[in-house]
């Protein structure tokens, strides 16, 4: 990766590539997180939510 000179310039190669935007609509169409925290807290409620049933 070539490096710029120039204070707070920085590229990112996933971002260049589209591949964060394609992780961003796949989440939004699915419903799933694609980053750990997210997917640790989705699951997470999943499983409490099986195991003490919805409130409501």
């Amino acid at each position: 990766m070539a490096k710029f000179n120039i204070p707070g310039v920085l590229i990112s190669r996933n971002r260049t590539l589209g591949i964060t935007q394609a992780k961003q609509n796949l989440a939004r169409k699915t419903g799933i997180p694609t980053y750990k925290a997210g997917l640790e807290r989705k699951i997470g409620k999943m499983v409490l939510n099986a195991i003490f049933g919805k409130k409501r």
